[in-house]
Parts: C-alpha cells; structure tokens; sequence
C-alpha cells in the first residue's frame, strides 16, 4: 500500500468519525429538545414561575420565543445531521476496496462516483456552522426557560442572572473555540 493510499485512507476515515460526532451530538440535543418542550405543559408563563412576585413574571412573548427557538434549534441540527449523513453516503458510494486506489466505485467497470474533495470539505463545514446555529438556538430558548420558571431578566432576580450568566457566558465560549478548531481543520 502506497504512501498516498494510506493517507487517503486515514483521512477519509476521519472525516466519517467527524460526521459520526456530528451526528451523534445533533441527536442528543434533537432528544433534549424534546424534553425540554415536554416539561413546559402550560401556556401561561406566569403559572410556572417558582418564585412569589407576579410582577416579575414572563409575557407570552417569552413562551412564544421559547417554543420558537425549540424550533429553530430543531430545524438546525437536523439540517446539520442530514448533511453529514449524506457526507457519509458519498464517502461510502466513492470508496472502493482496492479499485482506482481509493478515489472511485466501479462496478462492472462502470465509474459509479468519485469523492470531491472540496465538496466533502465544504459539506463538513456546512454541517458543523448548522450545529452551530442549533446551539445557539437552543441556548436563547433556554434563556426564555429561565426567564418563565425564575422572572424576567429586567427584574434582576439573582437566581435568573445565576442561572443565565454561565450560559450566555460558556455556551458562546465553546461555540467559539469549536468554530476555530473546524477552520483550523478546514484549512489544513
């Protein structure tokens, strides 16, 4: 086996455990967002805030945008998983055992499909922005959450700002530091 086969290879075996990874972080926040709309059984943000003052309570625009970003969250990891499972299908379509070295699928001598990879690439990276709009979709419906279980954030609750600090802090700090490491791997 050739120098160049054996990196196509390994590197075609990366960019599947990437899609995998994609695939399996997008469904596990598809099942919490589930979750999270099944725990809001009201349509009346005032009657599920924990705390005494009325006065604090959300408006329905916060149970509006709550079950909107669910929405939208929802929409962009499926995007993202679909794309990647397509990803995959083309991986799996392109690859030959041990014909055209790696880069064709013939069958019967009929070239079947050849793996683009600047299409791979930039689908990689399609897929990873969809998750990132996903979360951060989900976080500002979690925001709305926190707003409808603890009081607004204009009302300075310091369990609301306790509990959404972190979030809009570390969700976007991760967001980030994810955005950079699927560049830096784009580029290399």
């Amino acid at each position: 086996m050739s120098d160049v086969s054996r990196r196509l290879t390994t590197t075609t075996r990366i960019h599947i455990m990437a899609l995998d990874g994609i695939v399996n972080v997008n469904s596990l926040f598809s099942f919490a967002i589930f979750v999270g709309l099944n725990w809001y059984p009201t349509t009346d943000p005032a009657a599920m805030l924990i705390g005494s003052d009325k006065a604090c309570a959300a408006r329905a625009d916060s149970a509006e945008g709550l079950i909107a970003f669910h929405v939208y969250s929802f929409s962009s990891f499926l995007f993202s998983s679909l794309v990647a499972l397509a990803l995959k299908q083309a991986i799996k379509i392109s690859r030959a055992a041990g014909h055209d070295g790696g880069y064709g699928y013939h069958v019967r001598g009929t070239n079947m499909g050849n793996l683009n990879r600047v299409a791979l690439r930039v689908g990689t990276l399609v897929s990873a922005f969809g998750s990132v709009f996903g979360c951060g979709f989900l976080m500002m419906a979690l925001v709305d959450l926190v707003q409808i279980k603890l009081g607004r954030l204009g009302c300075g609750s310091f369990y609301t700002l306790a509990a959404i600090g972190p979030l809009v802090t570390l969700v976007p700090l991760a967001l980030v530091i994810y955005v950079f490491l699927v560049l830096h791997a784009f580029t290399r």
